[in-house]
């Protein structure tokens, strides 16, 4: 039977709230709200002047009683600033990169999650302002060193992240090619997650390959969630199912134990 399991993706806008106010811990607790097995995060602070010098990635994950992988897209001397997981599954970093951008730095984030019976592949980024540079990101995101890399038929694959891209966008269809919108495969109507007190556009997104199906997908949008940052969560119940048998020990042959390795 397919293993349900509770995935959100968040952009934090580096904890300030649509009040201006700095608050990780009011992250968490919107987090908290959603129950999540695994959050990806964007827009996280480690080491800012602007948010206190603090790690916010290790801040949440420690509230959440979870632990994190965070991948700096721009990095100036001590401060950082990029994308996070958060889990209390097993997890190990696979690879975290730089994207092609001609503006504000951009780049993604690879895990592998273990559970029960299968290793599921999680990336996480945040694209750029302009549709040229987005289309760029999504095509490396799409090529042989990131998801054109994964062995897709032994392995559960998800994309997540704040990709500035609305569906009529062409980088939107140019992944939605490939994966599917979790959004779509619900049976809600679809709904906008920015800006969070008067939600206009569907800027959050999350894919998926093959073997998950989607059991149920909402935008979290609780009184906390609006003011805590300038987007709301998306919250998707998934239903990953295992590889057909002998699959998971090809992936593993496959993969070897370089934690920098890509699929092939």
């Amino acid at each position: 039977m397919p293993r349900p399991l509770r995935f959100l993706t968040y952009n934090v806008h580096s904890c300030f709230g649509t009040d201006r106010k700095l608050d990780p811990a009011r992250i968490a607790a919107v987090i908290s709200e959603c129950r999540p097995d695994i959050i990806a995060l964007q827009e996280v602070d480690v080491g800012r002047a602007r948010s206190g010098g603090v790690d916010q990635a290790h801040m949440i994950a420690t509230h959440l009683n979870m632990e994190a992988h965070f991948h700096p897209a721009l990095h100036l001397k001590d401060e950082r600033y990029g994308d996070a997981v958060l889990t209390a599954l097993p997890m190990r970093l696979v690879k975290a990169g730089v994207l092609p951008s001609s503006g504000e730095p951009r780049g993604a984030l690879w895990v592998e999650i273990e559970l029960a019976d299968v290793t599921l592949q999680v990336i996480v980024t945040h694209l750029g302002l302009r549709g040229s540079e987005r289309v760029r990101q999504a095509t490396t995101l799409l090529g042989p060193g990131w998801l054109g890399g994964i062995a897709q038929a032994d392995s559960r694959v998800i994309l997540a992240g704040d990709l500035n891209a609305i569906a009529r966008s062409a980088a939107y269809k140019l992944l939605a090619a490939h994966m599917k919108d979790v959004q779509l495969q619900s049976n809600a109507k679809p709904r906008p997650t920015f800006p969070s007190r008067l939600p206009l556009l569907r800027l959050d997104h999350v894919f998926v390959g093959k073997g998950i199906g989607v059991g149920g997908c909402k935008v979290h949008s609780s009184a906390l969630a609006r003011v805590a940052s300038d987007h709301l969560p998306i919250l998707v119940e998934l239903e990953i199912e295992p590889p057909a048998k002998g699959g998971a020990r090809r992936a593993e042959q496959l993969h070897g134990n370089d934690a920098t390795a890509v699929l092939r």
